[in-house]
């Protein structure tokens, strides 16, 4: 798999500590885009699965893989792989793609469909500068949707992901 890098400690590219992949190669070169070194699919470095998940079996505290990039759906078919090895590794799955959900489901790929359904959040949608916002929580841009895409699966329409307020489970006894 072509990579720019990896990141053993993220807390920015999804909920929880991720191990986060850069793919290598993007079609979209989005204006502002803060990762342009991955938009040449010539560029970055190639990295077996198996190298890449050890990275992740590295950090025990990591709540799961982000695939970013560059565009991971360029690489849909490793990965699905890798994504498929995370699961297996009872980790979640995050990826960021330049395409929404409807052009990745109307595109009828098969690789494209096994990456989908190897994600449970998929972070849709271009980087547009008009849109960027540093208040947005896990995305760069408004324009941008977090989508729970089991859910949005069972109901057959997009369902926004929702951030769990895990503070909210515990409750402080009264003095």
């Amino acid at each position: 798999m072509r990579i720019a890098n990896t990141v053993n400690d993220s807390i920015v590219d999804g909920h929880g500590l991720r191990f986060a992949v850069f793919t290598q190669g993007c079609p979209h070169r989005c204006p502002g885009c803060h990762n342009p070194q991955t938009h040449d699919p010539a560029g970055g470095r190639e990295e077996s699965l198996e190298a890449l998940i050890a990275g992740l079996d590295k950090n025990p505290l990591a709540a799961g893989l982000t695939l970013s990039g560059g565009e991971p759906f360029y690489q849909a078919a490793d990965c699905a792989r890798l994504a498929a090895m995370a699961h297996a590794r009872g980790k979640t799955v995050w990826t960021y793609t330049g395409y929404t959900y409807e052009q990745i489901l109307g595109k009828n790929d098969p690789d494209w469909n096994a990456l989908l359904a190897e994600t449970d959040v998929l972070v849709d949608g271009p980087f547009l500068e008009k849109e960027q916002s540093y208040e947005l929580h896990f995305r760069g841009s408004r324009n941008q949707r977090l989508i729970d895409v089991a859910a949005s699966r069972r109901a057959g329409k997009v369902v926004l992901w929702q951030e769990t307020d895990y503070l909210s489970k515990f409750t402080v006894p009264e003095s």
